[in-house]
C-alpha cells in the first residue's frame, strides 16, 4: 500500500459523508507510521474511539488509487464462532464482527448496505502473513502465505466494488 497522507484518506471515502469524514478520528500514532509500515497491510483499519459501532477501511484498489469505506458494527454479535471474510483466519483468538457499509450513489441514499463479517481489530493483513504448519512434506510455505495474501486483496477489493456497483 503506498504512503498515505491524512488529506489523502480523508477524500477516498466512498460511502460517506463531508460530516461524517470530518467527525472521523484517526488510528492513534497515525502520524509515526512509515512507508514500511504501509507496505506491511493490504487492508488499513481501525474502530473509531468516538463512536463505539464505527469504523474505517483502506483497501487499495487494483486498478487505481486506495478507497476509504466507513463502517458499522453489527448491534448483536454471533453465537458461534465466526470466521472472518477477507483473511479467513482459524486460529483462536480471533475475534471477527458483523461489519455493514453504505453503498454509494442512489443505492446508498435509500439505505442500501453490503455486510461482511470481518476481524474485529481489521488485524487481516497480519494474519495471512502468519504461516501455517505445513500441510504435508515438501509443502510450500512461502507460496501459500502469498496466496493467502493475494485471496485477501481480492476478496477486500471485491467487497469495495460491491459498494460502487450496487450489486
Amino acid at each position: 500500500m503506498q504512503l498515505l497522507t491524512e488529506s489523502f484518506i480523508r477524500s477516498s471515502f466512498i460511502n460517506a459523508s463531508r460530516k461524517e469524514v470530518k467527525d472521523m478520528t484517526l488510528p492513534a500514532g497515525f502520524d509515526e507510521l512509515t512507508e514500511a509500515d504501509w507496505q506491511a497491510h493490504d487492508v488499513f483499519g481501525w474502530r473509531d474511539p468516538k463512536f463505539a459501532r464505527r469504523a474505517y477501511v483502506i483497501i487499495p484498489q487494483l486498478d487505481g488509487d486506495p478507497i476509504g469505506i466507513a463502517l458499522k458494527q453489527a448491534e448483536s454479535s454471533a453465537r458461534a464462532r465466526a470466521m472472518c471474510n477477507w483473511c479467513r483466519d482459524v486460529r483462536l483468538p480471533n475475534e471477527v464482527a458483523l461489519w455493514s457499509a453504505k453503498r454509494t450513489g442512489d443505492a446508498g441514499r435509500r439505505g442500501n448496505t453490503v455486510a461482511t463479517l470481518v476481524c474485529l481489530e481489521f488485524q487481516c493483513s497480519r494474519n495471512v502473513r502468519n504461516d501455517m504448519p505445513p500441510a504435508y512434506e515438501g509443502y510450500d510455505v512461502v507460496a501459500a502465505r502469498e496466496r493467502r495474501i493475494d485471496e485477501l486483496q481480492l476478496r477486500a477489493a471485491g467487497f469495495a466494488e460491491g459498494l460502487l456497483n450496487g450489486g
